[in-house]
């Protein structure tokens, strides 16, 4: 663990040791060397009195939960020897560490701090930034999370953790309601989203105890009314800048880009569009260009009664606009604020251009970015950001939507050269960091190529990080959620999944992932309806069909997954080189799927299997997600492992989160005796180890089949100097 923006303290002339108890226990001195305790129930007798400094511990007791099943004399001997072994091992560092009489024994206080005690420290303080960072290193990882004794151990510690557990939230509340009173709404944000790292379901009930304190509104496309002709951008600019503006206010929550732009040419009327946007209030507008004046004319509506609340017109001419568009933008979202009573302040600076063309060029390119889906609608895109970019090379928002263009691609067309793909993301991303360190979305964008290097642990730190600078917007929430729920943990997913489908509600693509969350954690139903909702937008029925399957109407959910056939080459691709099927093989092939998928016919799911070991032998893509997902859920355990275990790309490992749908087949790959080697070999362990375990499994489970493998590994990753005490006593 690593204690950042500690200050070293100092006992008896040596520096205070460090002890982490979230997790695997850890004790290290104030120079950074790691004390390494071999014997097990010696580190854990320490680790014990660490969560309880200066409270006393009978020795029977400790005795007991140590020892189990031994006789009490023998176990009272073990413990005289491990605590003679301490003592021994202590008296180098100079450090009156234990008090120990002939009944009790107690850790003299502050002589050992630990995560714990700095975590509250900083709580107490109302140190945000100290607790965020503590708060997102012991992740979800269980106080004392390594040691197993047996039952009497194992009650004791689920008392302590609850304990534990119920001191922090409280802390945790109490700093919230004094930044609150304070003002200090920014660090309040940051400390709820550490905190539902920590706890998922409390830190739910808080985001949307959060969220439902903002007032929603959506900021829909302008119309614009130009009498010169040619290409006129200033309509889409004024829209993007009032969003980013708006998107800054504390008190508001704005609707996703995604969602807004869906009602471009739509004949609902206001509060329909309110309601299915799930927003109070909607903001719409006019810009009416006449020779070089430009009009803007916008107006606040309020969502329920369509009335309109507040209206602002803007001259000038279209230079001026350009020029000033964060000013005009700033002017609209300060008379908008006032009109709903709420307090703003000017907007961080955005690195945009100050060339026009190159704007222009920026805007058409990133809205075909967002469409995403249709012939040649990716390429043009990054066609016109490289050439915004070779106009304004420090366009750092232009980098970051060239970014999205190069990774969309990986993932939404049938490319042979994904991983090329991720890397000029990647190339991108960072390019976008190094102009506006303040990016989050291009963070979040970055973390996925670390998923394609097996290096989960930095995925997930990215995608925390970008949470953390852009906690409003959803195109970072639902990654952030979509990484948790590959990694198993769905419980502390689903608030960040289903935030950022609340805010961004028509965007389709979010649904699969709020499907499978739900049959993950076994609401069927509400997997259904959420599989049901994306088919309803326009896109591929799988995991409606999925979770119809779970449902046990297997009939229905054949016929639901070979309605998917019918978005082929529209909204899915055929595999990455493969020819295009003539129409009467493309439905054979789909019905073949389909009973191999879902019809529960063992037959049917060999079948399928054959045809899958035939499209990885054949295909230029062995990895494509096409041969990835079925595998996933017919229980292919080998075919994941071949796959995803040799190479993760931009567009298979979303597949993922389907390891931990606990129903037959699909739990045959979590179950498999070689899924441990795999989740090593892509990192996965390691996320676990920092940001905790699976709902459906323990840490406890892996290390009793791999402790030595476990403890070596442990000690290879750790970089520090290491002092080695070596306790032989049982």
């Amino acid at each position: 663990m690593n204690f950042m923006g500690r200050t070293s303290l100092v006992v008896n002339n040596s520096p205070a040791m460090l002890a982490s108890v979230f997790g695997p226990f850890s004790l290290s001195i104030g120079d950074n060397s790691e004390i390494i305790i071999s014997n097990r129930r010696a580190s854990a007798l320490l680790a014990i009195l660490c969560t309880m400094p200066g409270e006393p511990l009978e020795r029977e007791h400790l005795s007991k939960l140590l020892w189990p099943g031994r006789f009490e004399a023998q176990a009272r001997a073990s413990l005289r020897q491990c605590l003679l072994a301490l003592g021994k091992m202590f008296e180098p560092l100079d450090a009156d560490v234990l008090d120990v009489n002939r009944t009790r024994i107690c850790l003299h206080p502050g002589v050992i701090q630990t995560d714990l005690d700095l975590l509250e420290e900083a709580l107490a303080a109302d140190d945000v930034a100290q607790a965020c960072s503590l708060l997102m290193q012991i992740g979800g990882q269980a106080l004392l999370g390594q040691f197993q004794f047996g039952p009497s151990f194992d009650e004791w510690i689920s008392i302590r953790r609850e304990q534990v557990e119920a001191r922090l939230q409280g802390g945790v509340h109490g700093a919230l309601d004094r930044l609150a009173q304070n003002g200090r709404t920014v660090e309040q944000a940051q400390l709820l989203e550490a905190w539902m790292l920590r706890d998922p379901a409390a830190g739910q009930k808080a985001l949307f105890r959060q969220h439902d304190c903002k007032i929603r509104i959506a900021v829909l496309p302008f119309h614009q009314i130009d009498n010169v002709g040619g290409e006129f951008f200033l309509a889409d600019g004024v829209v993007d800048e009032l969003i980013t503006s708006l998107g800054k206010v504390p008190g508001l929550l704005v609707t996703g880009r995604t969602s807004s732009s869906h009602f471009r040419d739509t004949e609902l009327q206001l509060p329909e569009i309110a309601q299915v946007l799930h927003v109070t209030h909607v903001v719409e507008g006019c810009v009416h260009r006449h020779d070089d004046a430009v009009r803007i004319n916008t107006r606040l509506i309020d969502g329920a009664t369509g009335f309109e609340i507040w209206t602002h017109r803007y001259d000038g001419s279209v230079e001026d606009i350009f020029r000033s568009r964060e000013q005009v933008a700033h002017r609209l979202t300060t008379g908008l604020c006032g009109a709903v009573d709420i307090e703003t302040q000017p907007p961080p600076v955005r690195m945009m251009t100050a060339n026009r063309e190159a704007y222009r060029l920026y805007l058409q390119g990133r809205a075909l970015t967002v469409r995403a889906i249709g012939d040649n609608v990716l390429a043009k895109a990054i066609e016109l950001l490289e050439r915004a970019l070779e106009l304004d090379p420090l366009f750092a928002e232009c980098w970051t939507a060239l970014a999205e263009a190069h990774v969309y691609t990986a993932v939404y067309t049938p490319c042979l050269e994904r991983m090329k793909e991720s890397e000029l993301m990647a190339r991108c991303a960072n390019r976008a960091i190094e102009l506006a360190p303040m990016q989050g979305h291009a963070r979040s964008m970055l973390a996925i190529h670390q998923w394609t290097q097996n290096d989960i642990v930095g995925a997930l730190d990215l995608a925390f990080e970008a949470y953390r600078l852009e906690p409003d917007n959803p195109d970072v929430g639902i990654r952030l959620g979509s990484f948790l729920l590959y990694i198993g943990r769905t419980a502390q997913a689903l608030p960040y999944i289903t935030a950022a489908i609340q805010q961004d509600p028509v965007n389709a693509r979010n649904y699969s992932m709020l499907s499978v969350a739900h049959l993950n954690l076994g609401d069927v139903d509400a997997a259904i309806a959420a599989g049901q909702r994306m088919v309803d937008l326009g896109y591929p029925s799988m995991w409606l069909a999925a979770a119809t399957a779970a449902s046990g109407d297997r009939d229905l959910a054949v016929e639901q997954y070979k309605q998917t056939r019918l978005l082929m080459n529209t909204v899915i691709f055929p595999p990455a080189g493969a020819a295009p099927m003539p129409p009467e093989v493309m439905e054979a092939y789909w019905d073949m799927a389909a009973r191999g998928l879902h019809s529960g016919c063992d037959q049917a799911r060999r079948n399928y299997c054959q045809v899958l070991e035939m499209l990885h032998a054949t295909l230029p893509d062995k990895y494509d997600s096409t041969i990835v997902l079925p595998a996933i859920w017919m229980g292919d355990a080998q075919m994941v492992f071949r796959t995803l275990g040799e190479q993760i790309t931009p567009a298979n490992f979303f597949g993922l989160m389907s390891v931990w749908t606990d129903v037959e087949p699909t739990r045959q790959v979590r179950l498999h005796p070689d899924f441990m080697g795999f989740a090593k070999k892509i990192g996965m362990v390691a996320a676990w180890d920092k940001y905790g375990w699976p709902d459906l499994m323990t840490a406890e489970a892996d290390a009793d089949a791999d402790a030595d493998a476990g403890a070596d590994q442990l000690q290879a990753a750790t970089a520090r100097p290491k002092i080695a005490m070596r306790l032989v006593t049982d």
